[in-house]
């Protein structure tokens, strides 16, 4: 385990860190939470090594292994995405070269054959401890979990935005498999199903884990305790993020009762003083009653950032059909993104528009607001319907020249314009920051301005997509309880799940530019995902293929009974390949163990001395292992092989 003992940082005069003690367990999976500024990455930092606390000790066991992913993206080479990855574990990959030379070399016949031997095989071995001969399938088994293709693997580091260089980084920590893992918002980079992967991993890593995550669902689906930084100080809560949050809300009604307690009970005993303070044959007792009121320590509630709650209501109705979208097609190029959507949305409706990125969701809500255009199929919005849209590309219509105030009281509806000073303070702008020009602010705080006016103004269909993503854990929780008493209609993509959970009645997955709605919430989408029969949905129509047929304006005609008969067979043909797969990765799997339990044990015969003396038992020995070796290769190989046409093979069920 580790142990931090009475940790102190501080910055200028600001206290991070004031006597922190933490033990952290084997195989313990911990969120750190706590104020935006409250000290978690700095700790993170001192943990790893890359600050050095002013004050206090950290022990931990001789070759003890951290790993840490950092919210910027770290210094590495620029090799390709699989290379990259694989110098994670630059130990393994130099018994390799070590392994391949001294083989070359036995070969060959140079050098001392028995000492060449007798290295080969202990490297060998060691290599085997270190799952080298796994190591490559490991890797792209972890990229491919992450989203990367095949085609990615050798893709050269520097063809990469940063949030996909962040997953390769990522990938690579993986794949060292530390003893203590640290990840400091992990899953800013992440769409959905790489989450929901990243999760199923970490529930299997047998390291300690230390989340830092604004990601509350992603916090609640991992963490086995809670440890909150708050000023300077560690308070351990076992659970999840829901129990932490049950809990701190006990913790403090419990605090104000003990504090209203304790000003009777002082009430009580100043009453007395001032009765008796002047009757001798009370002084005794007067006396006592003053040393207990000052060894009594005052309780005093924290003082909490002010939770500014506001509402959001619709001056206007609209009528009960507020958007319907019949038959429709859309593509940039030559492959349809959209085939054949038919959706109908009603007034007070709050949908989760879900699917991996890239599905297209966002074209999706492009087209409901009229920035694209369909090649078939129309989009009608109903009668009063107002339409507010909040999409990062939104920033580009703020004026500039602007103060945050004016940018947003421009948008505002009328009954919201008294309080637009505390609203703001839920997106992160008091005092004189309100009166800072549009033009200066970061992209993250132009985004917040954007979403204060659009959430603001006086619209009755709020599409949002990604509204949380520059906000902190209490400005979501004021957007959830705003949107939650929202008596508009809203659409809403965003990969916070736990945003979604809270607000949600009803979610759209949009999946091979097709829809399938899910009633209830995002817990009960996932449910209902994870129960259904794992076989594939039918192939969305597009002319990308010869047998499609297709209308005459181009876009795919209504499937046949004879299609339909045909996608049947074909899913059951999948289903067959499946059961080979997996029959013939097991067999593989079963195969290898025993060349590696036979390679140990021709190492160790090469090794005694006792078979020294006899030659053509040596070089029986020699060719076995030869043989061994190239056998255990071919398998792994053919291994990796089916492993991924498996991996391919999976990822068509789940379209």
């Amino acid at each position: 385990m580790l142990q931090l003992k009475a940790i102190d940082y501080t910055i200028a005069d600001r206290i991070l860190l004031d006597e922190v003690e933490w033990v952290i367990n084997p195989g313990r999976r911990v969120a750190l939470v706590g104020p935006n500024g409250a000290g978690k990455t700095t700790l993170l930092r001192i943990l790893v090594g890359e600050l050095q606390p002013a004050d206090g000790t950290i022990l931990k066991p001789k070759g003890y292994r951290i790993g840490m992913l950092p919210q910027e993206e770290p210094a590495v080479g620029m090799g390709t995405v699989l290379d990259t990855v694989l110098e994670g574990r630059g130990e393994v990959l130099e018994i390799e070269h070590e392994m391949h030379r001294l083989q070359h070399a036995l070969a060959a016949g140079d050098g001392d054959q028995a000492a060449n031997l007798e290295k080969l095989g202990q490297l060998q071995e060691r290599f085997g401890r270190l799952d080298g001969y796994r190591l490559e399938a490991e890797a792209k088994a972890v990229l491919f979990g992450l989203g990367f293709t095949d085609e990615d693997l050798h893709r050269p580091m520097r063809d990469l935005s940063g949030g996909w260089r962040m997953r390769v980084h990522l990938s690579r920590l993986l794949l060292q498999s530390p003893d203590l893992l640290l990840l400091d918002e992990p899953t800013n980079h992440l769409d959905i199903p790489s989450l929901e992967w990243l999760e199923r991993y970490l529930r299997n890593f047998t390291g300690a884990l230390v989340i830092v995550s604004h990601d509350r669902y992603f916090i609640d689906r991992l963490a086995q305790e809670i440890i909150e930084l708050e000023r300077g100080r560690l308070t351990r809560f076992v659970g999840n993020y829901r129990h932490y949050e049950a809990e701190k809300e006990r913790l403090k009604e419990d605090l104000l009762k003990r504090i209203e307690a304790q000003q009777a009970e002082r009430q009580r005993l100043q009453r007395f003083i001032d009765r008796f303070r002047y009757k001798a044959s009370k002084a005794a007792q007067v006396q006592s009653r003053v040393k207990m009121l000052e060894k009594m320590e005052k309780l005093e509630a924290h003082k909490e950032r002010e939770a500014i709650r506001f509402a959001i209501r619709v001056d206007m109705a609209s009528y009960k059909e507020v958007l319907t979208v019949r038959d429709l097609y859309f593509r940039y190029d030559r492959d349809w993104v959209l085939s054949g959507l038919d959706l109908d949305v009603f007034r007070g409706e709050k949908i989760a528009l879900v699917g991996i990125n890239g599905a297209g969701k966002t074209t999706f809500t492009r087209l409901i607001c009229g920035e694209l255009t369909p090649q078939k199929g129309r989009i009608g919005l109903g009668e009063r319907v107002t339409t507010g849209y909040y999409a990062q590309h939104q920033v580009d219509a703020l004026d500039l020249s602007r103060s945050v105030m004016q940018e947003v009281e421009a948008a505002a509806a009328p009954g919201h314009r008294a309080r637009l000073r505390d609203i703001l303070g839920v997106f992160q702008f008091s005092g004189d920051s309100v009166d800072k020009r549009v033009g200066v602010l970061s992209g993250g705080e132009k985004a917040r301005v954007s979403l204060a006016k659009i959430l603001l103004s006086p619209v009755n269909f709020l599409i949002m997509d990604e509204p949380t993503n520059h906000l902190d854990i209490g400005s979501r929780e004021a957007l959830e309880h705003a949107l939650r008493d929202y008596d508009g209609t809203l659409l809403l993509i965003s990969h916070d799940r736990y945003f979604l959970d809270s607000l949600v009645t009803k979610v759209i997955e949009l999946k091979d530019g097709r829809l399938r709605v899910y009633e209830g919430n995002y817990t009960d989408y996932l449910r209902r995902r994870e129960n259904a029969v794992a076989v594939p949905e039918p192939p969305a129509a597009g002319p990308s293929t010869a047998t499609d047929e297709v209308s005459a304006d181009g876009a795919p005609a209504r499937k046949s009974k004879d299609q339909k008969r045909r996608e049947a067979e074909a899913r059951q043909r999948i289903s067959g390949e499946r059961k080979r797969l997996e029959k013939r990765i097991a067999e593989m799997e079963s195969r290898i163990e025993r060349l590696e339990a036979r390679q140990t044990e021709l190492e160790t015969l090469m090794a005694d001395p006792a078979t020294y003396g006899d030659g053509d038992r040596v070089k029986q020995l020699q060719k076995e292992h030869g043989e061994n070796i190239a056998a255990l290769e071919t398998t792994l190989h053919d291994w990796e092989a089916a492993q991924a046409e498996l991996e391919t093979l999976l990822a068509s069920l789940e379209k």
